[in-house]
């Protein structure tokens, strides 16, 4: 285990994680995690229960990697698997079972049935140990009829529903009329923000928001919605919602308000506070966590980009919420610099080495302790990548574009310092009107030591490594979400509901798994429900919604793979990458090391489970 002068942060105490699925008619695919707090040569013995009676699968144990193939199991009736680890050649506690019913088809996935509203359908999702058993319950924001903030209409009610994956419905808040419906609305964090080992739900509400025991926050008949479908009036909220019951624990007002002065402003008092009086620029709301103190997380809400920005600091400890700090761009001449930097998403890590987390903006960082840490003024964009991407230099990089024609439609940076290490032009084509719409960067070619980098839009073309030389002409025809799934060092790419490995032989994509009968999200984003580390060995999971919404199916991987490490869920930048997954335009979350061809041993980061002392 690696040390540390700085503070341990609080990680979520998870348990093995143990799922079983077919890979065809005789075989089962058995993974498990292995923990961050696992000794380096811990070995897992793997046990299987049929008719009561349980036998040990393995002549000797499992050391090199954290999946077992069953060959032998009767599929013909109900069968548990469960592991146990082996320290010093003593047998541990076993894990919690999984149970595979015989009546379970042959496929990849766990279905989870939902009891979707009717006219919604089941958009994107958070996980969370909601009730502290060690496994992850889901929280799916299930959405109606939604507007961006440039359309006008009225919207229907947002809802958020959790589920354990069994499909028992836990509970279900109704945000009301008077939060609007859409992608840059509705941000949701899910998260144990105090420590006692079961995550709470944290988001903006309003007067009407019904919680999860059917208790109205506010004024229940309050309606301020205007006849264009905007709510540029009345008093808003945020509030901590109970992980178990969905009841609200908390409720004080959202920093910022519309308007420092009145709850009921005007056109042109909008206009002066944010550029534009119908709420256009004003509503676009980011959210995330970040580990301020490097030990104890704390939520960030925040508002705006394009023109004001503003990040509200919060901590939820001992049953108080209290505002720890907020920094406003339009408070100072030295703010002002961190205009409009923002992009439709966020990511967050510990880029100066400090300890503590930083809150990457877009183009700019904001430091652990409120203050700027650095703007690189080049502006709004759709899409960012923050990781160890060119593991030979020192310390992490950040891969963003910018929604514009200039000198700098996408950029590689420094991300301690902002410097740029390289850019790329982008160059109206056509009738694109705005710039790069998206961009990735991720290790998808094994001849290139680092991240490869491509963006969709603009006349930005190719395939770039991580010096920013461009190493193929064509680049790949995805340009969306990344996945580990096949069990070597690069990642596969995902888009609308298939995954695909790039070859970097022929520049094409192969095709490796078709969700049948499932859907992506989010229009033209086509993204799913989730996609994260949420059981077995360190390889993703994704969530798709099924074609008629009454369902979710968690798709994971029954490829065999060489390598061992640790949960990806115990990185700190994964983690925390996972939780602002539903916000806004989400990007493939990463870890905050090198994770790809050529890598050394990932150091283990100095953390402690939630409940140590």
């Amino acid at each position: 285990m690696s040390t540390s002068v700085f503070a341990q942060r609080y990680m979520e105490d998870i348990g093995r994680g143990v799922v079983a699925v077919r890979q065809d008619m005789k075989k089962v695919f058995v993974s498990w995690r292995l923990l961050i707090d696992d000794p380096d040569d811990v070995v897992f013995n793997i046990y299987r229960i049929t008719d009561g009676k349980t036998l040990k699968l393995n002549k000797k144990p499992v050391a090199d990697v954290t999946f077992f193939v069953d060959e032998t199991a009767d599929l013909s009736k109900t069968n548990e698997w469960f592991v146990r680890a082996v320290v010093n050649k003593m047998e541990q506690a076993a894990s919690k079972s999984f149970s595979m019913a015989a009546s379970h088809a042959v496929g990849q996935y766990l279905t989870v049935p939902l009891k979707t509203p009717q006219g919604y359908t089941p958009n994107d999702g958070s996980v969370g140990d909601l009730d502290g058993d060690g496994e992850y319950e889901l929280v799916i924001h299930m959405t109606g009829k939604a507007h961006d903030n440039s359309h006008k209409g009225i919207t229907d009610e947002p809802v958020l529903h959790a589920y354990k994956l069994d499909g028992t419905l836990l509970w279900s808040v109704n945000l009301g009329r008077n939060i609007r419906e859409g992608a840059h609305y509705m941000q949701f964090i899910v998260y144990d923000l105090d420590g006692d080992g079961k995550a709470e739900v944290a988001c903006k509400t309003a007067d009407g928001t019904k919680d999860g025991k059917g208790v109205v926050i506010g004024d229940a008949n309050a309606n301020y919605v205007n006849d264009g479908g905007y709510i540029l009036k009345g008093p808003e909220y945020l509030t901590i919602f109970d992980g178990v019951t969905g009841g609200a624990l908390a409720t004080t007002r959202y920093i910022p308000p519309r308007h420092p002065d009145t709850e009921n402003p005007t056109t042109e008092q909008l206009k002066e506070v944010w550029g534009d009086g119908y709420g256009n620029r004003m509503d676009r709301f980011l959210a995330c966590v970040a580990y301020l103190d490097g030990e104890r997380p704390s939520l960030i809400m925040a508002r705006g980009y394009y023109t004001r920005t503003v990040l509200a600091a919060w901590n939820w400890r001992d049953g108080k919420l209290s505002s720890v700090w907020t920094f406003d761009s339009d408070a100072s001449e030295e703010n002002r610099k961190f205009r409009g930097q923002g992009n439709h998403n966020l990511s967050v890590g510990d880029v100066d080495g400090d300890g503590k987390d930083e809150i990457i903006y877009g183009a700019c960082v904001i430091d652990d302790s409120g203050k700027g840490l650095y703007s690189t003024a080049l502006g709004h964009g759709d899409a960012l990548h923050f990781s160890d991407l060119d593991p030979d230099r020192p310390g992490l990089e950040l891969f963003d574009i910018q929604e514009r024609f200039d000198d700098a439609g996408a950029h590689f940076r420094d991300a301690k310092t902002g410097e740029i290490l390289w850019k790329k032009p982008s160059v109206k084509a056509g009738d694109d009107g705005e710039g790069p719409g998206r961009g990735n960067s991720f290790d998808i070619d094994p001849r290139y030591k680092g991240s490869e980098s491509w963006v969709r839009g603009a006349n930005i073309t190719g395939l770039f490594n991580a010096k920013g030389e461009k190493i193929a002409v064509k680049e790949p025809g995805a340009c969306n979400f990344a996945v580990w799934w096949d069990g070597d060092l690069l990642r596969e790419l995902l888009d609308k509901n298939i995954i695909s490995k790039w070859d970097w032989k022929s520049s094409t994509l192969q095709p490796l798994l078709t969700a049948e009968e499932c859907t992506a999200n989010n229009g033209t984003k086509a993204t799913p429900v989730l996609s994260a580390d949420l059981f077995g060995d360190w390889r993703e999971e994704v969530i798709w919604r099924t074609n008629d919404n009454t369902a979710l199916h968690i798709y994971t991987t029954t490829i065999p793979t060489t390598y061992r490490f640790t949960t990806l869920m115990h990185d700190p930048v994964y983690r925390l990458g996972i939780v602002w997954q539903n916000v806004a335009y989400n990007q493939p979350p990463h870890v905050g090391y090198y994770l790809g061809e050529g890598m050394k041993k990932p150091v283990r980061p100095a953390v402690k489970m939630v409940g140590e002392k």
